[in-house]
């Protein structure tokens, strides 16, 4: 039985024709929406301006904790229900989908804890004649409508890094999901809703036409525009944005790997595996170029290919599955493509390189292709890991450092200086030792550099982006 959802906008009466919802894995309808008009749109950023607007209605922080605990507390009863709808529109094994609610469920909680640890700070006075007798200290105001375009790969924790800190920052915001994954979201709102949150603080709505996605976001309402996508479309948005209009993007990168000659094969192989296979390596962060000393290359790739072999690959939906779908069967021909194009131009393809149905493609190991092929040049965002063989540790360095993306990156070695010299010289904005590309947490900062991204994600640092700070000077004498 399917679910029909209509608009979350309060007083929308009017949409744009039925989205249909399917699931990646085998096309089954899981559901349905109503797509927004321009009107929706307008009433939408009408609704975030006015409440803003109107500080009589901003919610007290005590009210937002509250609204933010009975939240989390809503998702841990629905945690099954949550984890089922996210790997049946999103196709991630459900294995790994009880981890992602688990994981959004402490960002809720993670959120409430930046409520209660923000802080302005006092601002020396005093110091001179101008600045005697005053007193002065910052505190912290929301920065006003919020406009969150989500991804797909994690429906529900992606909404939760975009939504839950501007609520908790006390702005209202209208989020726009992947029209692929919806259904997560809408829940998640649902949820802000049942616990306490009036509905016009929290708003939800997808469109048909990119143009009403574009009038969304670049409208001069729009204080903070938070963004998770490809990064032709982030960089195009933020193009267009009103003056003033702040921004985050989070786009993907190619991530590299270094394994020097003294890594701990046994140990960095399942690591590996799980940072280029998880999701089907459709990660911003997943593993894709592992650049490997000659001396241990075939043996290491070949002990990768194995596991690779092996990996379970199925409907998301059943405990045993390692690895689901790619979320549309155009990109499932595209990851072939890309894969048959390396393969004429000289690479070794150790296992995989063949498509299991229309929506699954085998987890695949390349050896050695060359620097110009796609899978060396761009984010494959499929079940694709290149293995590169290298005799000199900065010629490694040079070649992870080669492309246009710069995201998080990971060295594999015993040796702590080797660690740090490889650490400081790649360009990243995280690099893991002895640990694969794709790990993180939801407080530690998670930043695209370059075209991977602007601003720094992660919870906390989200929270500060969507607030001002303001300053209060007081002249005693004058008291």
């Amino acid at each position: 039985m399917t679910t029909h959802l209509a608009l979350m906008v309060p007083g929308a009466s009017e949409f744009d024709g039925v989205i249909e919802i399917r699931a990646p894995f085998d096309g089954a309808l899981i559901g349905t929406l109503d797509a927004a008009t321009i009107d929706t749109v307008e009433q939408a950023l009408a609704t975030a301006h006015d409440v803003f607007r109107d500080r009589s209605r901003w919610l007290s922080r005590a009210k937002r904790i509250e609204i933010l605990a009975r939240t989390a507390e809503l998702m841990e009863q629905q945690t099954p229900l949550l984890a089922r709808l996210a790997t049946q529109e999103g196709g991630k094994p459900i294995q790994d989908s009880r981890v992602e609610v688990a994981r959004a469920i402490e960002g809720v909680r993670h959120c409430i804890d930046c409520l209660r640890g923000d802080a302005g700070q006092g601002i020396p006075m005093g110091l001179d004649e101008a600045s005697s007798g005053r007193l002065a200290f910052t505190c912290h105001e929301p920065i006003g409508p919020v406009v969150a375009v989500s991804a797909f790969n994690h429906p529900l924790n992606l909404i939760v890094h975009q939504v839950a800190p501007a609520i908790a920052a006390g702005n209202p915001v209208i989020v726009k999901p992947a029209e692929d994954t919806p259904l997560s979201c809408y829940r998640f709102v649902q949820l802000l809703h049942a616990a306490g949150l009036p509905e016009h603080w929290c708003q939800a709505l997808v469109v048909n036409e990119v143009e009403l996605a574009t009038q969304l976001v670049t409208d001069s309402r729009v204080a903070f525009f938070s963004f998770i996508g490809s990064s032709r479309v982030g960089w195009m948005l933020r193009s267009k944005l009103a003056p003033g209009t702040r921004c985050a993007l989070e786009h993907g990168g190619a991530a590299p790997v270094i394994m020097d000659t003294d890594a701990n094969i046994k140990a960095a192989i399942p690591l590996l595996v799980k940072g280029g296979f998880y999701h089907a390596g459709q990660v911003c962060v997943s593993v894709q170029r592992v650049f490997v000393h000659a001396s241990i290359a075939r043996d290491v790739a070949a002990r990768l290919a194995h596991s690779a072999k092996h990996l379970r690959v199925g409907d998301p939906l059943f405990e045993t599955s390692d690895v689901g779908p790619l979320i549309r069967h155009r990109e499932v021909n595209r990851v072939h493509q890309w894969v048959l194009e390396a393969r004429n131009a000289g690479a070794e393809l150790l296992t995989g390189g063949n498509t299991l149905s229309d929506s699954c493609y085998a987890p695949t190991v390349l050896f050695d292709p060359p620097a110009e092929s796609r899978v060396s040049q761009q984010e494959v965002f499929g079940p694709v890991v290149c293995v590169y063989p290298f005799t000199d540790i900065d010629e490694a360095i040079t070649r992870a450092n080669a492309l246009p993306f710069a995201f998080q990156a990971s060295v594999f070695t015993r040796d702590l200086n080797r660690a740090l010299y490889v650490s400081e010289r790649l360009d990243a904005s995280a690099v893991m030792v002895n640990d694969h590309t794709a790990f993180r947490v939801d407080w530690m900062p998670f930043a695209g550099l370059r075209r991977s991204g602007l601003g720094t994600g992660g919870i906390p640092y989200t929270f500060h982006e969507m607030q001002t700070t303001k300053m209060m000077v007081l002249q005693s004498q004058a008291l």
